[in-house]
Protein backbone atom coordinates (compact mmCIF):
# COMPACT_ATOMS: atom_id res chain seq x y z
CA UNK A 1 0.00 0.00 0.00
CA UNK A 2 1.55 3.31 -1.37
CA UNK A 3 0.34 4.64 2.28
CA UNK A 4 3.10 2.37 3.95
CA UNK A 5 5.76 2.75 2.53
CA UNK A 6 7.46 5.20 5.21
CA UNK A 7 6.55 2.79 8.19
CA UNK A 8 7.60 -0.04 6.41
CA UNK A 9 11.18 1.39 5.69
CA UNK A 10 11.38 2.63 9.30
CA UNK A 11 10.12 -1.07 10.57
CA UNK A 12 13.12 -2.55 7.90
CA UNK A 13 16.15 -0.37 9.23
CA UNK A 14 15.32 -1.53 12.85
CA UNK A 15 15.93 -5.25 11.38
CA UNK A 16 18.73 -4.64 9.76
CA UNK A 17 21.04 -2.25 12.02
CA UNK A 18 24.19 -0.43 11.58
CA UNK A 19 27.60 -1.06 10.40
CA UNK A 20 29.63 -4.23 10.06
CA UNK A 21 31.75 -6.62 8.04
CA UNK A 22 31.62 -9.87 9.30
CA UNK A 23 33.33 -12.13 6.31
CA UNK A 24 30.98 -14.91 7.30
CA UNK A 25 28.10 -12.79 5.94
CA UNK A 26 28.19 -13.95 2.32
CA UNK A 27 26.99 -10.11 2.26
CA UNK A 28 30.34 -9.15 2.96
CA UNK A 29 32.20 -10.67 -0.18
CA UNK A 30 33.16 -8.53 -3.18
CA UNK A 31 33.06 -10.02 -6.59
CA UNK A 32 36.45 -8.09 -7.02
CA UNK A 33 38.05 -9.95 -4.18
CA UNK A 34 37.46 -7.09 -1.68
CA UNK A 35 36.48 -7.32 1.84
CA UNK A 36 33.24 -5.79 1.55
CA UNK A 37 30.86 -4.52 4.48
CA UNK A 38 27.23 -3.94 5.25
CA UNK A 39 25.69 -0.66 6.67
CA UNK A 40 21.88 -0.42 7.56
CA UNK A 41 21.43 -3.64 5.66
CA UNK A 42 22.88 -2.36 2.30
CA UNK A 43 25.65 -4.14 0.87
CA UNK A 44 28.71 -2.42 -0.26
CA UNK A 45 28.54 -3.88 -3.54
CA UNK A 46 25.12 -3.05 -3.95
CA UNK A 47 25.95 0.73 -2.76
CA UNK A 48 28.84 0.72 -5.44
CA UNK A 49 25.91 0.26 -7.81
CA UNK A 50 24.04 2.54 -6.80
CA UNK A 51 26.10 5.62 -6.72
CA UNK A 52 28.06 3.91 -9.79
CA UNK A 53 31.92 4.01 -8.24
CA UNK A 54 33.58 2.09 -5.40
CA UNK A 55 33.45 2.91 -1.28
CA UNK A 56 35.76 2.70 1.49
CA UNK A 57 34.39 1.05 4.14
CA UNK A 58 34.78 4.64 6.13
CA UNK A 59 32.25 5.71 3.41
CA UNK A 60 30.16 2.91 3.98
CA UNK A 61 29.96 3.82 8.27
CA UNK A 62 28.92 7.13 7.17
CA UNK A 63 25.43 6.16 4.97
CA UNK A 64 22.19 8.15 6.56
CA UNK A 65 18.98 6.15 6.75
CA UNK A 66 18.57 9.64 4.45
CA UNK A 67 20.74 8.29 2.15
CA UNK A 68 19.83 4.29 1.58
CA UNK A 69 16.02 5.35 1.31
CA UNK A 70 16.16 5.77 -2.19
CA UNK A 71 18.00 2.50 -3.08
CA UNK A 72 15.68 0.57 -0.86
CA UNK A 73 12.53 2.09 -2.53
CA UNK A 74 13.75 1.23 -6.06
CA UNK A 75 15.49 -1.67 -5.71
CA UNK A 76 13.09 -4.00 -2.99
CA UNK A 77 10.00 -1.32 -2.51
CA UNK A 78 8.89 -0.98 -6.40
CA UNK A 79 10.37 -4.23 -7.24
CA UNK A 80 8.08 -6.07 -5.14
CA UNK A 81 5.10 -3.83 -6.40
CA UNK A 82 4.47 -2.99 -2.58
CA UNK A 83 2.37 -0.04 -3.57
CA UNK A 84 0.06 -2.29 -4.91
CA UNK A 85 -0.33 -5.35 -2.21
CA UNK A 86 -2.73 -5.25 1.19
CA UNK A 87 -1.26 -3.16 4.09
CA UNK A 88 1.00 -5.50 5.78
CA UNK A 89 1.66 -8.02 3.33
CA UNK A 90 3.45 -4.83 1.74
CA UNK A 91 5.89 -4.42 4.64
CA UNK A 92 5.86 -8.38 5.15
CA UNK A 93 7.08 -8.93 1.09
CA UNK A 94 9.33 -5.80 1.21
CA UNK A 95 11.33 -7.11 4.45
CA UNK A 96 11.99 -10.21 2.67
CA UNK A 97 12.70 -8.61 -0.24
CA UNK A 98 15.69 -6.40 1.31
CA UNK A 99 16.92 -9.59 3.51
CA UNK A 100 17.12 -12.37 0.74
CA UNK A 101 16.32 -11.09 -2.88
CA UNK A 102 12.69 -9.22 -4.22
CA UNK A 103 12.87 -12.30 -6.83
CA UNK A 104 13.23 -15.08 -3.59
CA UNK A 105 10.46 -13.00 -1.91
CA UNK A 106 8.19 -12.67 -4.86
CA UNK A 107 8.69 -16.70 -4.97
CA UNK A 108 7.62 -17.00 -1.19
CA UNK A 109 4.91 -14.91 -1.54
CA UNK A 110 4.08 -16.75 -4.83
CA UNK A 111 4.10 -20.42 -2.75
CA UNK A 112 1.70 -18.92 0.51
CA UNK A 113 -1.15 -17.99 -2.40
CA UNK A 114 -0.76 -21.25 -4.51
CA UNK A 115 0.51 -19.73 -7.75
CA UNK A 116 3.42 -21.14 -9.24
CA UNK A 117 6.64 -19.84 -7.64
CA UNK A 118 8.68 -18.42 -10.94
CA UNK A 119 9.52 -14.77 -9.27
CA UNK A 120 7.47 -12.97 -11.67
CA UNK A 121 4.87 -10.73 -10.50
CA UNK A 122 2.59 -10.82 -13.09
CA UNK A 123 -0.98 -10.03 -12.67
CA UNK A 124 -2.03 -14.10 -11.35
CA UNK A 125 -0.09 -13.63 -8.53
CA UNK A 126 -1.54 -9.99 -8.19
CA UNK A 127 -5.20 -11.57 -8.05
CA UNK A 128 -4.13 -14.25 -5.90
CA UNK A 129 -2.52 -12.16 -3.25
CA UNK A 130 -5.80 -9.81 -3.71
CA UNK A 131 -8.20 -12.95 -3.36
CA UNK A 132 -5.96 -14.19 -0.24
CA UNK A 133 -7.07 -13.84 3.83
CA UNK A 134 -4.59 -11.18 4.81
CA UNK A 135 -3.94 -13.13 8.46
CA UNK A 136 -3.62 -16.74 6.54
CA UNK A 137 -1.24 -15.11 4.30
CA UNK A 138 0.58 -13.49 6.56
CA UNK A 139 0.98 -16.68 8.83
CA UNK A 140 1.74 -19.29 5.64
CA UNK A 141 4.23 -16.41 4.06
CA UNK A 142 6.22 -16.75 7.57
CA UNK A 143 6.08 -20.07 7.62
CA UNK A 144 7.68 -20.25 4.38
CA UNK A 145 10.26 -17.99 5.20
CA UNK A 146 11.33 -19.56 8.60
CA UNK A 147 11.28 -22.79 6.15
CA UNK A 148 13.81 -21.08 3.65
CA UNK A 149 16.16 -19.59 6.73
CA UNK A 150 16.38 -23.37 8.21
CA UNK A 151 17.81 -24.51 4.52
CA UNK A 152 20.85 -22.10 4.96
CA UNK A 153 24.31 -23.32 5.54
CA UNK A 154 24.79 -20.13 7.60
CA UNK A 155 21.69 -20.85 9.49
CA UNK A 156 23.74 -22.18 12.70
CA UNK A 157 25.30 -18.46 12.91
CA UNK A 158 22.54 -15.66 11.96
CA UNK A 159 19.08 -17.97 12.44
CA UNK A 160 18.80 -16.94 15.92
CA UNK A 161 18.38 -13.43 14.65
CA UNK A 162 16.77 -14.57 11.43
CA UNK A 163 13.92 -16.35 13.43
CA UNK A 164 13.46 -13.19 15.68
CA UNK A 165 12.91 -11.35 12.77
CA UNK A 166 10.46 -13.62 11.48
CA UNK A 167 8.52 -13.01 14.35
CA UNK A 168 9.19 -9.21 14.73
CA UNK A 169 7.83 -8.68 10.99
CA UNK A 170 5.04 -11.06 11.33
CA UNK A 171 3.55 -9.39 14.05
CA UNK A 172 4.05 -5.58 12.82
CA UNK A 173 2.56 -7.27 9.46
CA UNK A 174 -0.69 -8.41 11.10
CA UNK A 175 -0.94 -5.14 13.19
CA UNK A 176 -1.01 -3.37 9.58
CA UNK A 177 -3.71 -5.47 8.39
CA UNK A 178 -6.66 -2.94 7.75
Amino acid sequence: MIDNWKLAFEQMLKSEGGFTDDERDNGNKLPDGRKGSTMLGVTQFNWEQHVGHQVTHDQMRKLTSADVEPLYKKKYWDVVRADELPSGIDYLVFDMGVNAGPGRSIKLLQTAVGVPADGGFGPMTMAAVQAADPVKLIEDFSQAKEAFYRSLDTFTVYGTGWLNRVAAVKLKASSMVA
